[in-house]
């Protein structure tokens, strides 16, 4: 049976492997909409490579750029509202949520409306907005199928299982660049140093957020909400082959764990065949090469930005849209070189300590303590830089 698929965010690295993806295994989904902001010359391939009813470009001064790169004759919508629409339109059988930050809940929300099954790779919707998502999930009858390598693993390893059978889940991390360094190092680490994952490629919001362990703790986070389990009984270790993607214990002391080679193709591939299995010409994992497995607890002195994010989980309602938003901030601010890799998690904990937190917030609510976030976040960063100069 044919299926329809829009792509949030095709432009970006989830998008790109997800067309890859569907170029080699999946000749029964037609693609609907791809979506980017303004990489409009990455666009302009896709639609050439790929038959595709519509495109949204987020960027409305990208969009002649668009036109001057391609002959595309198909529906062209622009920005916040043509992304609404995309990933709403009735056409949808499935939406991959692959944008990046933020700027993902409002389409992640208006698919699951929808009631859309939706292959979530933007795990800021869930951070921001997992108890308004999940409730609208369930009231109108969409599906979230995990895309993060993590949350995919933990979906692989309920299959079957009774729920209640869930003792705890265990999600791994590679530990990032600095998984060896010392506080010193990490304080003062570079822009450079810190995009430079020993395991994984991806964007750069992402591998920053790696490099500071607030990824796992996002994760956390989306976990949580995935699998309507209590933050109490998630836990994060660090794996640095990245061989194990995550493992669930149960209540009879069994623990199922999901292998693979780091790479985002198969949990791609499962969500947009879930449940089912199909063959793939993927890669295949050899333990006899990796030969060795190790694990370590996080260290969350070094690493603040972790226990940061079960503080806000555990506080509940907008903290963790606080906690996002002021993130995303430091993130850029340190990307820009305009705060030091230590100031990330300073800024994430003054904002949390500074905004007030609303509980059971509607979508209006968590988009203005987003908004309210970030301009105290912004206003924040140069305090920071101050502090640390004089000191």
């Amino acid at each position: 049976m044919r299926r329809t698929l829009s792509i949030l965010g095709s432009t970006g690295s989830i998008g790109t492997q997800s067309l890859a993806v569907l170029s080699a295994h999946h000749p029964d989904i037609d693609l609907e909409y791809l979506t980017t902001n303004s990489n409009v010359e990455l666009l302009a391939a896709q639609v050439q490579q790929h038959q595709v009813r519509g495109v949204v470009i987020g960027d409305e001064q990208a969009v002649p750029r668009f036109r001057a790169l391609s002959n595309f004759k198909g529906e062209i919508l622009v920005g916040r509202e043509g992304l609404l629409e995309a990933a709403s339109t009735k056409a949808n059988d499935l939406v991959i949520s692959a944008l990046v930050g933020f700027t993902g809940v409002e389409p992640t929300v208006a698919a699951v409306r929808q009631g859309k099954t939706v292959a979530l790779a933007n795990k800021e919707s869930l951070v921001s907005a997992g108890e308004l998502i999940t409730q609208a999930a369930s009231q109108h009858g969409a599906q979230l199928i995990a895309v993060d390598s993590e949350h995919s693993a933990i979906l692989q390893c309920l299959v079957g299982e009774d729920p209640k059978s869930i003792e705890s889940l265990t999600i791994t991390a590679s530990g990032g660049p600095f998984r060896e360094a010392t506080a010193d190092e990490i304080e003062n680490a570079s822009v450079e140093q810190a995009l430079r994952h020993p395991n994984w490629t991806m964007g750069s919001k992402i591998t920053i957020d790696s490099a500071t362990l607030m990824n796992k703790g996002l994760e956390v986070i989306e976990a949580r909400w995935l699998f309507d389990i209590a933050p109490s009984r998630i836990d994060v270790v660090v794996h640095p082959q990245s061989i194990i993607h995550s493992m669930v214990t149960f209540v009879d002391g069994s623990v199922k764990a999901q292998l693979g080679l780091p790479t985002m193709v198969l949990p791609i591939h499962y969500a947009l065949n879930y449940p089912e299995r199909t063959p793939t010409t993927f890669a295949r994992l050899d333990l006899r090469t990796i030969k060795t497995l190790s694990f370590f607890a996080p260290d969350t002195e070094k690493f603040p930005c972790l226990p940061l994010a079960f503080q806000a989980l555990e506080r509940g309602g907008t903290a963790t849209a606080i906690l996002n938003a002021a993130n995303e901030v430091a993130v850029g601010r340190f990307l820009s070189r305009s705060i030091r890799f230590g100031d990330i998690a300073r800024v994430v904990s003054a904002s949390l300590n500074a905004m007030p937190v609303l509980d059971h917030p509607s979508l209006a609510q968590i988009i203005d303590a987003d908004a309210e976030t970030r301009r105290f976040a912004e206003a924040y960063v140069p305090q920071t830089i101050a502090t640390h100069t004089q000191a």
